[in-house]
């Protein structure tokens, strides 16, 4: 496959990428979908499949946060057209071998005729005359997209440290200051509590009180009267008795 050097040829091969992996679905309005990925080998050679991503980098999605199904972004196709763009070699290659199996599927023929036409056409084109060869260079693709995949798995555990982590300890922290502000509350309702019973209380003691402190009063003016009053009968009979 020619390489693919500048940004707008690039832009392109990204353009292309789609089309060669992905259809679009014959009814107006249908989402598009990717081709099949395991068509059947034409000839029964091992593919050596890519490192699966580690399971430590891998989130289930748990009941109250379901990661939403995925959809085809264009930024992710020129990404990719990056990426393969990097991993291709000069000279036809499983690239080419997928750019005329997609010319082929608009005829009508079944998918064992697609492969082998399509296998008849690539070596005529200079590929690889061994099979062995093209698996070789399809698989140079899929360790390239895997290593993307892990190096991209981890710039999303790093922004979930650091963002979504960020959030949950600030998360953590509202929910405490929270429990903290209705543990306060909730003393603050007591002692109001408290305070009212006393008041209802206070108020039977003030008539109480005050009831006694009148009759207090009133018992003192009494007392105070007898003193006074037999002061000033003694005082007018001594004016009236003694010259």
């Amino acid at each position: 496959m020619a390489e693919q050097e500048t940004s707008s040829g690039l832009e392109g091969f990204g353009k292309k990428l789609l089309n060669l992996f992905i259809k679009e679905e014959p009814t107006t309005g249908k989402p598009i979908t990717a081709f099949p990925q395991n068509p059947p080998n034409p000839v029964s050679v091992p593919i050596t499949p890519a490192s699966p991503v580690p399971a430590a980098t891998v989130r289930e999605p748990t009941a109250s946060s379901a990661v939403p199904e995925g959809a085809v972004d264009t930024k992710f196709v020129d990404h990719f057209a990056a990426v393969l763009s990097k991993a291709n070699q000069p000279g036809p290659d499983y690239f080419e071998f997928r750019e005329t199996l997609k010319n082929l599927s608009n005829l009508n023929l079944s998918e064992d005729q697609q492969y082998q036409a399509a296998w008849a056409s690539f070596k005529a084109m200079g590929g690889s005359a061994n099979v062995a060869g093209l698996v070789s260079s399809a698989n140079q693709y899929l360790t390239a997209l895997n290593n993307d995949q892990q190096a991209f798995s981890k710039t999303v555990e790093e922004a979930l440290t650091e963002k979504v982590g960020g959030l949950s300890n600030e998360q953590k922290q509202l929910q405490s200051e929270n429990e903290q502000l209705a543990k306060q509350m909730l003393e603050i309702q007591r002692k109001m509590d408290a305070n009212n019973e006393r008041l209802a209380r206070i108020g039977g003691e003030l008539n109480e009180q005050r009831q006694k402190i009148t009759q207090n009063q009133s018992n003192y003016e009494a007392t105070l009267a007898v003193f006074v009053g037999q002061i000033k009968r003694d005082l007018l009979k001594l004016g009236e008795y003694i010259k």
